[in-house]
């Protein structure tokens, strides 16, 4: 009888140690997923039950979202910006029965899903996509070419669903797309800041807020920790402003630290994809503020794009605080918001 050669032995350890990990890794996901989506089907109970135990329901919206925003931010870290507590709420409300959320999907697909108005087409997707196992990516997809109609309307079916079949397969979601999901790093809090950092980050943007909004040259606030998208990365900006004599959005970004040349390109794409997704057709160019704040100097930075530089100076500038002020103040807020971390470690 013939014995493995050593290597082949070697190879068939290696290939069942690959297997252990692999099983283990893919638990490891859909606990985490599971997890999320339980935790935020939950989260968007305790919301509308809030809500409908308060006044009239227009009046519970972005004032009373955006406030628990800010404090659940603090305490627990990003992934409580308005945009996620409404989608949470969203949750609740399209599955009110507890046992109708599936767990074998994420969070990606249910926020996908719950851009489906017809319930009878949610549901479906929401079927198939288990029986398929599709990814979220693959899951988008299937909506987008309105899969579900397409099957309804069709007399080749068989064909619909190879199309469907062929498109699906390169779509599932690699170890690596899940770790760099910035959903899942919310929900774990495994963004790359420490709690000191963020606290301090927290009290500077809140005052600097304030700040704008008293100067009285034409500031409304419009989101904290807005996410915007494009393709499959998302990007969280600290402040977003509306200014109605400029008619144009500001966007403001705090950074703790030095002034990095990436910190000014990120800006830059921040402004261009501002203008494409947020900006309307009687809008000003979008202007972009960055603010870097460490213990030595501050740095207040405009950022617009090279065709508006002329606009830029001869309109807007009248009506926005110089980036010189910007630095006074951003001093003052950090020897503000580190006598205020004082205090509270103090307390503590």
């Amino acid at each position: 009888m013939d014995h493995p050669s050593k290597n082949d032995a070697l190879a068939t350890l290696v290939g069942q140690i690959a297997e252990v990990i692999a099983r283990a890794r893919g638990h490891v996901r859909q606990s985490v997923n599971s997890a999320m989506v339980a935790s935020y089907w939950e989260i968007g109970r305790l919301i509308v039950e809030h809500e409908q135990q308060g006044q009239a329901r227009a009046a519970y919206g972005q004032r009373q979202l955006a406030e628990l925003s800010a404090r659940l931010t603090v305490m627990l870290g990003k992934g409580f910006d308005v945009t996620n507590l409404r989608t949470m709420r969203r949750l609740h409300l399209a599955f009110p029965i507890r046992d109708a959320v599936r767990l074998e999907l994420g969070w990606t697909h249910y926020r996908t899903l719950l851009r489906v108005e017809n319930p009878a087409a949610r549901d479906w997707y929401l079927r198939e996509a288990i029986s398929q196992n599709w990814s979220s990516r693959a899951l988008e997809r299937q909506i987008g070419v309105l899969y579900y109609e397409r099957l309804l309307s069709s007399k080749e079916r068989v064909l619909v669903e190879a199309e469907a079949r062929e498109h699906t397969a390169p779509l599932a979601d690699t170890a690596k797309d899940f770790l760099r999901d910035p959903y899942i790093l919310d929900f774990l809090n495994l963004q790359d800041k420490t709690y000191q950092e963020s606290m301090l980050e927290h009290g500077i943007i809140s005052n600097l807020q304030q700040f704008l909004l008293e100067l009285g040259r034409g500031f409304a606030f419009v989101e904290r920790q807005q996410r915007i998208r494009f393709e499959d990365e998302d990007f969280y900006i600290d402040l977003v402003f509306y200014n109605f004599k400029l008619k144009c959005f500001l966007l403001v970004d705090l950074k703790l630290g030095k002034l990095k040349h990436q910190d000014v390109g990120q800006m830059d794409t921040y402004v261009r994809l501002y203008d494409e997704q947020y900006k309307g057709a009687d809008d000003g160019p979008t202007i972009g503020l960055l603010l870097c704040s460490e213990k030595s100097e501050a740095v207040a930075k405009y950022s617009v794009l090279t065709d508006q530089q002329q606009l830029f100076a001869a309109k807007y500038l009248p009506y926005l605080p110089s980036e010189e002020e910007l630095k006074r103040e951003l001093e003052r807020e950090r020897e503000r918001a580190m006598r205020q971390l004082a205090r509270r470690r103090g307390q503590g």
